[in-house]
C-alpha cells in the first residue's frame, strides 16, 4: 500500500489548480473540471494531488497538511509567495523551526521545511 493521492478542498478549483501546478511542477491527469482534479508529477514520481470543490472553511490549525522539503527554504517561500501563497501569522513556532508556514490562495496551511 502507499499514499496515491492528497486531496485538498478548495473553492476555487481551477484557481487551486493553477496554484498547485506552479508550486509542485504537477499537471493536470485528465481533463481538469470546475468540481474537481487531479495533479499528477510532471515528472512521474511522487503522490498526487487531487483538488476537490469545497464550501467547507479553512481550517485555522487543519489536522492534515503539506510539508515541503527542499535544500532552499528561503528562495522556495519567496518562489511561492510570487505564486500567490502568503505567510501565516503562527505564533506556536518553536525556537529552532526549521519550517515556515504558509497557505495557499485558497487558505490551505502547508509548511516549507529547509532539507538536506
Amino acid at each position: 500500500m502507499h499514499v496515491g493521492s492528497i486531496v485538498m478542498g478548495a473553492s476555487d478549483v481551477r484557481r487551486a489548480m493553477e496554484f498547485w501546478g506552479r508550486a509542485l511542477g504537477y499537471v493536470p491527469r485528465d481533463e481538469p473540471e470546475d468540481t474537481w482534479v487531479v495533479l499528477t508529477p510532471a515528472s512521474g514520481g511522487g503522490p498526487n494531488v487531487s483538488l476537490m470543490l469545497s464550501e467547507t472553511p479553512v481550517q485555522e490549525k487543519p489536522r492534515v497538511h503539506l510539508d515541503l522539503y527542499t535544500p532552499d527554504q528561503a528562495g522556495e517561500v519567496e518562489r511561492l509567495l510570487a505564486l500567490g501563497a502568503s505567510h501565516v501569522d503562527w505564533q506556536d513556532y518553536p525556537d529552532d523551526a526549521d519550517f515556515v508556514v504558509l497557505a495557499d490562495p485558497e487558505g490551505n496551511r502547508f509548511c516549507v521545511i529547509q532539507h538536506g
